[in-house]
């Protein structure tokens, strides 16, 4: 296949979107780890059943259906709003259609809350603000039985036959949940949007860590890169390279992998290939699920497979025409809404906030990139050079120009930031809040009702 066809596909996919005036509109996902409380595995006929009481009680229309006839997406067409499960029915996710106000999403979010917490309540079952289940060990830890979540959890367990270097957690996807946010960017402004943020890692990493697992304050990072995902580096994490135009976000694009597309309604998945070689390829060798066992299958590749192009960066340039900001994990349900405010602040101040990251002399001075002062900042650690008060001063200058730019947009939203405030006086997060008070004595139990508080 032609590279210019690879990249004028990949230009009219993800480039043409962001050619028009971008709006104010923010995209909020959140993703819940739903826990029975009694110690014992989530019982997926509860979940059934309050599926199919939101979708009643709020009028949904059933968009997708699993291969038993469950529902694991829920749509509400005059406003776009979805109730939906992630990868398993142990993650509740809620996500929400073209909205301008966070306060109008905060709204509709404590609405359906409620009603899912009062469901869930009698079955003593709760949904919990946390990145991690907190009692993944007592889960059924199997994917939705489907296509797409069949494939994604044979192609993670698959992990086995490449080299060495991978975690041993090829279910994560069935335990992590996280807070996303997707905003507008114009094709002009997202060299500096991207390289801007990816700086921001760090700081964010202090404050919005909350996925504890095996000694990391945010686990996430460390689930995806070491997992099958992570075997193309372009793939997952940061940006290892400044973009500077059009053309370079093109060339990023085109060196990420694919391991997956559908041919006649079945998913196939192979060895993740590059784009450019994927489509160079006469033929690719992979495997679909054909009812009964996996079965291989060689097929030749198209430039609609482009369609099934999936990345997880930190900052991820979507077909929307958004950037959708991936790194930060589930929070405490009370302050849910930090993580939008905090983004959509900012994306507006981004040559600001540059700037002031540019002319930092607290976390860069030594020659630590933001990926590798996160990896310690995940860990709950802080590099002997680094003067915590002179830390919070910078991540107070940050979250003030994150309050002016919401000030900027005129809805009213600030108020959503204070708790960040607060976790920057004590420089914790809430997985940091969370390891001390298990490591004194207080009981996790404490902390799943604690972070479920509306």
């Amino acid at each position: 296949m032609d590279r210019n066809e690879i990249r004028k596909a990949i230009y009219q996919k993800y480039i043409v979107p962001t050619q028009r005036k971008p709006n104010d509109f923010v995209g909020a996902e959140f993703e819940l780890p739903i826990v029975n409380l009694n110690k014992k595995a989530v019982d997926f006929e509860v979940i059934h059943s309050l599926a199919e009481a939101f979708v009643e009680h709020f009028d949904f229309d059933k968009t997708m259906l699993d291969d038993e006839g469950n529902i694991y997406s829920a749509l509400k067409s005059e406003n776009g709003d979805d109730l939906s499960f992630d990868c398993s029915y142990n993650t509740l996710e809620l996500s929400f259609g073209k909205i301008s106000d966070l306060n109008e999403i905060y709204t509709r979010f404590k609405e359906y809350y409620a009603f899912i917490q009062g469901f869930l309540t009698p079955y003593n079952h709760t949904l919990t603000g946390m990145g991690i289940n907190p009692y993944r060990e007592y889960n059924n830890n199997t994917p939705i039985p489907n296509e797409r979540y069949r494939m994604l959890f044979h192609h993670l367990s698959s992990y086995k036959k490449y080299s060495e270097g991978f975690h041993q957690y090829p279910e994560f996807g069935l335990f992590s949940a996280a807070n996303q946010v997707q905003l507008d960017v114009e094709e002009k402004n997202i060299p500096n949007v991207i390289n801007t943020f990816n700086k921001l890692e760090a700081i964010k990493s202090i404050i919005f860590a909350n996925s504890p697992l095996d000694g990391m304050l945010c686990s996430r990072d460390f689930l995806w890169k070491k997992s099958l995902h992570g075997l193309n580096p372009r793939n997952v994490d940061g940006y290892d390279l400044e973009l500077t135009d059009t053309e370079s976000i093109i060339s990023y694009i085109e060196g990420m992998s694919l391991y997956c597309i559908m041919r006649d309604g079945k998913y196939i998945n192979f060895t993740p290939t590059p784009l450019d070689k994927y489509f160079e390829s006469e033929s690719i060798t992979g495997e679909f699920w054909n009812g009964c066992e996996y079965e291989s299958i060689t097929f030749k590749p198209n430039i609609e497979d482009l369609e099934y192009l999936r990345s997880f960066k930190f900052e991820d340039l979507t077909f929307r025409g958004t950037v959708e900001f991936r790194s930060v994990c589930t929070q405490p349900v009370s302050e849910i809404m930090t993580s939008p405010a905090f983004h959509a602040g900012l994306v507006n101040k981004v040559d600001e906030l540059k700037q002031i990251l540019d002319n930092d002399n607290v976390i860069f001075i030594k020659g630590l990139n933001s990926e590798e002062l996160r990896e310690q900042f995940n860990r709950g650690v802080f590099p002997d050079f680094i003067d915590e008060e002179k830390l919070k001063t910078l991540i107070y200058q940050i979250l003030d120009l994150a309050a002016n730019g919401l000030k900027d947009r005129g809805y009213n939203e600030e108020h959503f930031l204070v708790p960040l405030y607060h976790r920057t006086n004590h420089l914790f997060s809430p997985a940091k809040q969370l390891a001390d008070g298990v490591c004194s004595g207080v009981p996790i139990e404490y902390y799943i009702k604690e972070y479920a508080k509306l």
